[in-house]
């Protein structure tokens, strides 16, 4: 390529990168349909709360109320409210209401659930390419976008049928690294303010990063007077932007003082914050150690204010009883550290974070004596939280790679185009190569499978095949050829029950079921005359288990001699009566009577 033809190249992708990088996106969003068309055309909802959200839209179409979020297809007649809102509901519903004019209504579903996770792909892309051109170069940002695209936990929040609202708030929290660094100082904080109002009025996941992401902006003011504009902007787009967030989505059980959700409580302070740091930036003392100190007192109000007006939320957010706290929450994989997973799990999901921690260190550096250094500095301090929280719980995994693309980002920006200069060509290809898959993270996931470490086990295997063949399309639907009823089944069965079939279940895995949750867990546990009585007062029919499912284990281990071991034994009490299915299904049905 010649000298006129690169600066050609160099100029359309300075100019024209939101066109390129949405460009990119359409064309990764149809190959990742295309590669997953199997699970598409199945409905592949492999998380519960993938099944529950399209319940939730289900719901609403079929006329529930928008501020009415009680499902009740779990624990009827009664059914539970929900925590979240209807914001990540919108897309997914547009894009059935416009397939079904072309097609059946359970295409449409399908086709809805396939490409609604892929939108927020592109707000993540978008924000990655914006803070890659700030911080890096303006043509570093096509590398930015190659190293997101490669990330292995927090792609998996974007593919195709993954309907739940973490990818969205990926992507809210790429717009809010690209406003810490944009050097337009109302325009950045007026995104990370309207990114974090939407986050949390989608849920409360994003919490820490959010707080994070405003202290960091507060302490640019305290550092740089002339940061005020940036905090003013950012301070009323947070209270303003969470207030309508509250007014228009939360729904009507979340007007209670609760702590799961953007109830009064959390939009309290957001408010507050929000008021107490524009009138700070708006005072905007000359003196550093009176910026200091106001900032000190400022977040002294809002803690004292916490702890005095909402005591019930010092504790965790989810308020159950201490009973589902120690059999449940307590023992929730993804809640727990990265440390205490299997190294085969935690290596590929930790590598990338430590790169981009070693990058945006590394950054900040080189930066030290120029106009970059302070953003360089607030993403250099909120890529390092994020790999910080990996040791509070795993589940930070995908927020802390998309926050480590910047810093691997410059990593390979630096190195990558020495190496392909390089004289040697071993060196040129071979170390390039390697050099990618370091920088990448993706070394990670190439060289475990070859580790002998943290093997899956044969029971391993077969508790894993079980729990994903009982909750397959086909082998639930079977389940139709019975009236529509009532099915007491495992909690973690529940939600993709009643998203498959026509029948009600007891309970799903959310905290607000809570009493419908340690029902299922005392009827398994416990004898089988005490099952008969709480199956009886759920009003359920019939009964489903599925050997071997990983929540199955947890009953014959915590409680051997129960019901459901007994079961699991082949002691079946006199008021269960088998029901027949398809030949080699991995379900066991019963009519109890």
């Amino acid at each position: 390529m010649n000298t006129t033809s690169r600066r050609s190249l160099d100029d359309i992708l300075v100019r024209h990168w939101i066109a390129l990088t949405l460009l990119a996106w359409a064309m990764v969003a149809t190959w990742y349909v295309w590669h997953d068309w199997n699970m598409v055309r199945w409905l592949s909802l492999g998380d519960t709360d993938d099944n529950m959200r399209l319940m939730q839209v289900r719901a609403w179409l079929a006329g529930q109320p928008w501020y009415d979020l009680r499902n009740y297809r779990l624990n009827p007649p009664v059914g539970f409210d929900i925590h979240w809102s209807r914001i990540v509901d919108l897309p997914i519903a547009g894009l059935i209401l416009f397939f079904r004019l072309f097609t059946s209504n359970a295409w449409a579903e399908r086709l809805a659930c396939g490409i609604a996770p892929l939108i927020p792909l592109s707000i993540a892309m978008l924000g990655v390419a914006a803070t890659v051109r700030r911080l890096i170069h303006p043509l570093a940002w096509p590398l930015g976008v190659l190293f997101l695209l490669g990330t292995s936990a927090t792609m998996l929040m974007f593919l195709p049928e993954r309907i739940d609202h973490h990818g969205w708030q990926l992507a809210m929290l790429s717009l809010t690294v690209a406003g810490l660094c944009d050097a337009q100082g109302a325009r950045g904080g007026l995104m990370v303010g309207l990114a974090s109002a939407v986050s949390l009025s989608i849920g409360l996941e994003m919490l820490p990063y959010c707080a994070m992401a405003g202290a960091i902006l507060t302490l640019r003011w305290v550092w740089e007077r002339a940061e005020a504009i940036r905090l003013q902007a950012y301070a009323l787009s947070l209270g303003g932007g969470s207030a309508i967030g509250f007014a228009a989505f939360a729904s009507n059980a979340n007007y209670a003082m609760r702590c799961d959700a953007l109830t009064p409580v959390w939009l309290s302070v957001t408010v507050a914050a929000g008021a107490l740091l524009f009138l700070m930036a708006r005072l905007n003392p000359q003196a550093r150690g009176v910026r200091i100190g106001l900032a000190v007192a400022a977040g002294a109000v809002i803690a004292a204010g916490f702890v005095h007006f909402f005591p019930q939320c010092l504790g965790r957010p989810e308020g159950v009883s201490p009973e589902l706290q120690k059999n449940w929450l307590d023992n929730v994989r993804e809640a727990k550290p990265i440390y205490k997973h299997p190294f085969r799990l935690g290596f590929p999901i930790a590598a990338l974070p430590v790169v981009g921690v070693i990058g945006v260190i590394l950054g900040t550096w080189r930066a030290r004596r120029s106009p970059m250094l302070i953003g360089w500095s607030a993403v250099a301090l909120f890529v390092t939280f994020a790999c910080a929280m990996l040791l509070w719980q795993v589940r930070a995994g995908p927020a802390a790679q998309l926050l480590a693309v910047p810093g691997a980002t410059l990593l390979g920006w630096i190195v990558l185009p020495w190496l392909l200069e390089h004289r040697s060509m071993p060196v040129r290809i071979g170390g390039t190569v390697a050099a990618f898959l370091i920088v990448s993270g993706l070394f990670a996931g190439l060289i475990i499978k070859y580790l002998p470490v943290d093997r899956p086990n044969a029971y391993t295997k077969r508790v894993n095949g079980a729990t994903g063949s009982c909750v397959r399309y086909t082998v639930l639907k079977a389940l139709d050829r019975y009236p529509a009823q009532t099915i007491f089944t495992f909690t973690d069965l529940g939600p993709r029950l009643i998203t498959v079939t026509h029948h009600d279940a007891i309970a799903g895995p959310y905290h607000r079921n809570g009493d419908a949750i340690l029902d299922v867990q005392h009827a398994f546990g416990r004898s089988a005359d005490e099952a008969h009585a709480i199956i009886r007062r759920h009003g359920a029919t019939m009964l489903l288990i599925c050997p071997n499912h990983s929540e199955s284990t947890n009953y014959r281990a915590r409680n051997p001699g129960g019901f459901y071991d007994q079961l699991a034994h082949g002691q079946v009490p006199a008021w269960l009566t088998p029901l027949p299915l398809p030949r080699n299904s991995p379900l066991r049905l019963f009519k109890v009577d």
